[in-house]
């Protein structure tokens, strides 16, 4: 019987939200008045039992109620869902940053932890002080700190500066060295909030292998991502949390498809040109508007037929003229396998400059040639001639699900009169022939 490494039980956390009080109508007596008045009013309320401050306030917020799951030794779990979620506030309270308001949160073992970058390093001490620091911190002895001190450094890439204080290091350097320190102290509870999403994708896959080599070794990995692809490649099993409270547990590829069918996720189209739009992916000459996938009538769809051509557009501006562009797609699954890659190849814009102006180009999947399931689409634009240049990179950037009728017996897919599951990436529909000789 596998051994429990974490439980949590009505897990539960709640927030009073603070109100602007204005002051300015007050007098310079009324002012002094309150600023006397006020702490002992609150040390009364202490005294009677009562909350003071922010807690006096009739608002509160759950970010998180009544959350209860096990997680057994060995296993590495993602956990999902959309911003505001819960999913930080459940792994501050895991590593008891926080505590919560109900409930309770159990684990068994050392507990590394990466929740935001450069958390549990002291700014003025060096990358080597603080992987001593992180240690100690976490019950290690120094011979212990030692054996994998070189084991850390070669992972992060930053010997060259792991003697400068930690202040003088960037973004990218303090989540390296944070993610080796908390990977390779063999904590038997390794948890990894989406912070990985700062270093750059060589970085990214070499945690993602880190992470599943710890899980082999039996130990145990909770695993926060907006990365779909990454979750589903590394967990076997993915908590989904929406709104504060636990929606679904299950196998990897069946949460993350529900993830997405349900608007949880990404949608079927996202735009960089509103006035409440993130700042658009861009580089020196092409900036990206939008993404989308439609049907062939021109129709945004998350859900699109199997046995019907299915359009991906990219929308972008190109502000500075005189190079030729060339846009790509990369089409994921639910279960993180890259089904293809591809380029545009239109022969009206191929090897030809481009002059300014607004563009959507549109990648056109035939009909019958993917099968069931979720596709995440990542977009991308490089500049090519005299140099190849990279202008933006959209990871996930939209998603939609090719649907099946099921109906036996149908012409205008690869079913046939088979109504079971289709193996495979792909479902192509194939010409068939049949040279039949009577005998006699």
């Amino acid at each position: 019987m596998s051994k429990v490494a974490v439980k949590v039980e009505g897990l539960s956390k709640c927030y009073h939200i603070g109100k602007l009080q204005s002051n300015n109508n007050l007098t310079l007596g009324e002012k002094i008045n309150q600023a006397v008045v006020t702490p002992f009013r609150r040390a009364k309320h202490l005294m009677q039992g009562q909350a003071t401050g922010a807690a006096d306030l009739d608002e509160v917020f759950w970010a998180m109620q009544d959350v209860s799951f096990e997680v057994n030794q060995g296993e590495l779990v993602g956990i999902i869902g959309r911003n505001g979620a819960g999913k930080s506030t459940l792994l501050k309270m895991l590593s008891r940053i926080t505590e919560p308001s109900r409930g309770s949160a159990t684990i068994s073992g050392r507990v590394g932890s990466l929740l935001e970058v450069g958390t549990g390093f002291h700014q003025e001490l060096t990358g080597r002080e603080n992987v001593f620091l992180n240690g100690a911190i976490l019950g290690m002895t120094r011979n212990d700190i030692k054996r994998s001190f070189d084991e850390i450094v070669a992972f992060s890439e930053i010997e060259k500066f792991i003697d400068t204080p930690v202040k003088h290091y960037s973004s990218g350097m303090t989540l390296r060295l944070a993610f080796a320190v908390a990977a390779h102290l063999e904590p038997e509870v390794l948890i990894v909030d989406e912070v990985l999403a700062v270093g750059d994708a060589n970085f990214q896959r070499k945690c993602i292998n880190k992470m599943e080599e710890v899980g082999g070794e039996g130990r145990t990995v909770l695993f926060v991502s907006h990365n779909m692809p990454a979750v589903t490649r590394m967990c076997k099993r993915v908590i989904m949390l929406n709104q504060g409270r636990l929606l679904d547990d299950g196998p990897a590829h069946q949460v993350v498809a529900s993830y997405m069918s349900n608007g949880l996720g990404t949608v079927a189209e996202r735009r960089w040109d509103t006035e409440d739009s993130p700042r658009a992916p861009s580089g020196d000459i092409a900036t990206l508007h939008a993404v989308r996938v439609h049907d062939e009538s021109g129709k945004v769809s998350d859900a699109l037929d199997i046995g019907k051509a299915i359009g991906i557009d990219i929308e972008f501006d190109v502000t500075e003229a005189g190079r030729t562009l060339q846009p790509h797609v990369l089409i994921v699954n639910d279960e993180g396998v890259e089904l293809f890659v591809a380029v545009d190849i239109d022969p009206e814009w191929r090897k030809r400059p481009r002059p300014v102006g607004r563009y959507i180009s549109t990648a056109w999947i035939p009909p019958n040639m993917l099968t069931e399931g979720m596709c995440i689409v990542t977009v991308a634009m490089w500049a090519l001639e005299p140099s190849r240049i990279n202008q933006f990179v959209e990871r996930e950037a939209v998603a939609f699900q090719v649907l099946d009728s099921m109906e036996a017996g149908s012409i205008d897919t690869a079913r046939g009169d088979w109504a079971g599951d289709f193996v495979g990436v792909v479902r192509p529909k194939l010409k068939w022939e049949t040279q039949y000789f009577p005998k006699g």
